[in-house]
């Protein structure tokens, strides 16, 4: 669970891929650097993420079994909800 600002948006194949500025970590199970990729499939089901916006963002990573893919992933089981004070007291 990271706090991000969307910086740009990519569709690519069948996923998005967003580049997000890491503003905090609240949750964090695998380590965060200051720009991330987010990458969001087709069948996530969940929101376009709007540029310069930013959400609090639960997401996985996800590493494939020949160790060849490493990468977050918002999955439907995640959630990004716009970033508030009040979502952040909440996450914290």
């Amino acid at each position: 669970v990271f706090h991000g600002r969307i910086l740009a948006r990519r569709v690519v194949g069948r996923e998005t891929r967003y580049e997000v500025a890491v503003q905090a970590r609240y949750r964090q199970r695998f380590p965060l650097v200051a720009r991330e990729y987010l990458w969001v499939p087709d069948t996530c089901g969940c929101p376009a993420l709007l540029q310069g916006a930013e959400y609090v963002l639960m997401a996985r990573r996800h590493v494939n079994h020949e160790h060849t893919l490493n990468r977050i992933l918002l999955q439907s089981g995640g959630y990004a909800r716009p970033w508030t004070a009040r979502e952040e007291r909440l996450v914290r």
